[in-house]
């Protein structure tokens, strides 16, 4: 039987764009090999999507095989499998190496081949394994580990120009879904319908406004009645009701780049009880955008919107945080936990940070204004404050529909 490859070279056809210029990749290396340099570490192996796709440019699909990055002091190599042929190498910078499944654990033996043994190797510790731990262990032989995750995440929190360019592009076309949401909705009209012409109208733009990127996992949840709930409800076929709270969620998604806008609304008349909590979380969302500037902590940020809502009474209806931040991140994958809105986070925002505002307030069924009303927008941290990258307005003014 002709032997079979363990791993090899498909570089088939010519490098494609990628979402950012090779300056911008080469910058994100660099600071991750300082990095390596204040840990000790003389090889990483990258393993989660939004972490291997602010490094090299490639977005993985899973489905069930491992993929990685491997980065030591003078090479960038994508571990990618045979089932996606050319395309990892078309949409990474540098180098790529497809690993086969002839036999088992090729994947590690891929990895050994540029990080080689006996190093010091860092690796994300809330992304691999145990599983994947014990085989780094065994083929790479490592003198020790060091968790490079925390240290990744916080050079992801700090935005470039380019990747701020992106957003800012992101949330303009989440507002598109937004207005094609708004033009949808009506009295029977189902959720399901009014979501897809707000995807629809985003992917369009995101198309015509990137010709050279890849499409994927651009998506919508528009809720209504009780299914307003939950700020991550999917979507169903309940068919919209006069007077029903409804709540429009449009998610862009470009080359990895998550954005969002989230707005309360109403089908064709708000009662009085619904539009006092609808005020008051309409004021809460003012305030705290008004909080989000440098040298503040997130904390202290949170314990301030807090004490308003508490003043209101209000404070008991809070589901979760009041924002989180943007970047290389999605509902699947990824997210920069160090810099939310809660309580327990006590990173000082600085300029750089892009961040949201989004206070909830949820009220169980029976109660008057029963429903849950979430405002959300996007926020760059600049010198001497923020500025709102979100037009869509909010509102009931704008927000009674239909």
């Amino acid at each position: 039987m002709t032997a079979r490859p363990e791993m090899y070279r498909f570089h088939n056809g010519e490098k494609a764009p990628l979402p950012f210029v090779a300056s911008e990749y080469e910058a994100r290396l660099a600071g991750l090999r300082e990095i390596m340099d204040q840990t000790g570490a003389q090889a990483v192996v990258l393993t989660s999507m939004h972490n291997i796709a602010y490094y090299s440019g490639f977005l993985y699909c899973d489905f069930g095989r491992p993929y990685a990055l491997v980065v030591t002091d003078t090479d960038s190599v994508t571990i990618s499998a045979g089932i996606d042929a050319g395309q990892p190498w078309r949409r990474c910078l540098g180098d790529n190496i497809t690993y086969t499944d002839w036999q088992r654990d090729n994947y590690w033996r891929a990895i050994r081949s540029v990080a080689g043994e006996g190093k010091v190797v860092g690796y994300e510790g809330d992304h691999l394994t145990l599983q994947g731990r014990d085989k780094l262990e065994d083929f790479l032989k490592p003198l020790t580990i060091v968790d490079l995750a925390p240290a990744t995440m916080r050079q992801r929190m700090w935005k470039s120009p380019a990747e701020i360019a992106l957003i800012r592009e992101g949330a303009r076309v989440a507002d598109v879904g937004g207005y094609a949401i708004r033009d949808a909705v009506k009295i029977g009209a189902r959720e399901i319908d009014i979501a897809m012409a707000g995807r629809d109208a985003m992917e369009l733009e995101i198309a015509k406004s990137f010709p050279d990127a890849e499409y994927r996992d651009t998506w919508v949840w528009f809720q209504s009645g009780l299914n307003t709930d939950g700020a991550h409800n999917p979507v169903t076929a309940r068919q919209v009701q006069r007077g029903d709270i409804l709540s429009l969620n449009t998610f862009p998604m470009i080359s990895g780049y998550y954005t969002a806008l989230e707005r309360t609304m109403f089908a064709g008349e708000v009662d009085d009880a619904s539009l006092k909590i609808w005020e008051a979380n309409v004021a809460a969302h003012e305030y705290g955008m008004s909080l989000l500037k440098p040298n503040v902590s997130c904390a202290e940020v949170t314990q301030a919107i807090n004490a308003f809502f508490e003043e209101r009474d209000l404070l008991q209806y809070r589901t979760f945080g009041y924002g989180h931040s943007f970047g290389v991140l999605s509902h699947y994958y990824g997210r920069e936990a160090g810099l939310e809105l809660r309580e327990d986070i006590d990173t000082v925002l600085q300029p750089g940070m892009v961040i949201s505002m989004e206070p909830m307030l949820t009220l169980p069924q029976g109660q008057p204004g029963a429903g849950g009303y979430r405002e959300h927008d996007i926020l760059v941290i600049t010198e001497d404050g923020n500025e709102n990258i979100t037009g869509y307005p909010y509102g009931p003014d704008f927000n009674v529909v239909g």
